[in-house]
């Protein structure tokens, strides 16, 4: 069953932030997942998060467990320590489901 998150972020710094989506992209793939959807949000109505959004995506992966093991690999810790870390201010997880 596919496992889906969307997902709002605050992206400080949009070319590392292309750079981490560059640099996970082949391990996301190989971890049978991709990008459903991917916003830049240029206004926020209303938001229950303690930092601005201006980023909104839906990941999504065949199985919980393939999504557990991506963000637990070692080479996505060292992506996600060289890039994301130092483009992104803050992250929500509006909600993650089985479809």
């Amino acid at each position: 069953m596919v496992h889906e998150m969307m997902v709002g972020l605050t992206v400080t710094d949009d070319d590392l932030y292309q750079q981490y989506r560059a640099a996970m992209a082949p391990l996301l793939a190989a971890h049978g997942g991709g990008f459903r959807y991917d916003f830049t949000v240029a206004k926020v109505l209303k938001s229950a998060s303690d930092h601005p959004i201006n980023r909104v995506f839906a990941i999504w992966f065949g199985s919980r467990e393939q999504k557990d093991a991506f963000f637990a690999h070692p080479e996505y810790q060292v992506v996600k320590a060289r890039f994301f870390q130092r483009s992104v201010a803050g992250t929500t997880i509006f909600g993650a489901y089985d479809r």
